[in-house]
């Protein structure tokens, strides 16, 4: 059982007067969570919270818990020790059928001006924003915030000239997104679009 409600400072402050259901929240906090969680930032989350009896050993106890709970075949997904944390990631058997909805999905969120951007910042990289508009002739502030979001670009950063301009580049996300391992495995500009190597100058080879 949990009451949630604001102190003083307005952060939200956790008191979790019976602590029956811990394994419950521990699922619910590693579940939500982006990255994997540590055995220490669950332990350090339970005393900001001034959570008393809970120590790291019960953690351990409820993580061991979660882990029988996933263990068998009922689930698309598993409980896994990662990174020096746990996490919930889906099976292997289910990563293609995954990826396949996820790039339709980011496929129709993209703008044409975005995948314009996009393409650019993939076959030009390093490249700066002023670069890229002067390619595609129109401020892309939008576009590149766009793909920042999206994590399909990431920055590399900043280039050795006057102004020290922001450098950014294709992402890990990028290649996932792609299905690619690297970015030499993207197909040649001359092979979809003649000349259109030399038109946004990308040498030909």
């Amino acid at each position: 059982m949990a009451e949630l409600y604001f102190i003083n400072d307005n952060s939200l402050y956790l008191s979790l007067i019976e602590m029956k259901n811990k394994t419950s929240h521990i699922e619910a906090i590693i579940f939500t969570s982006k990255n994997a969680v540590s055995i220490k930032e669950l332990l350090d989350f339970f005393v900001a919270q001034k959570i008393e009896n809970i120590d790291k050993e019960i953690i351990k106890e409820c993580i061991e818990e979660i882990e029988n709970k996933y263990k068998n075949n009922n689930f698309s997904f598993e409980f896994k020790k990662i990174g020096g944390g746990y996490q919930f990631l889906s099976k292997a058997e289910y990563h293609t059928s995954i990826s396949i909805f996820l790039n339709q999905k980011a496929r129709r969120k993209l703008s044409i001006s975005a995948m314009e951007t996009l393409s650019i910042i993939a076959y030009k990289q390093p490249v700066s924003k002023a670069e890229i508009e002067a390619i595609r002739g129109v401020n892309s502030d939008y576009s590149v915030h766009k793909l920042l979001e999206k994590e399909l670009i990431s920055i590399l950063g900043k280039a050795d000239k006057p102004g020290k301009p922001i450098l950014y580049g294709a992402s890990q996300y990028f290649l996932d997104y792609f299905g690619l391992n690297s970015i030499e495995e993207m197909p040649k500009l001359k092979e979809i679009i003649p000349q259109a190597d030399s038109e946004i100058g990308i040498p030909n080879e």
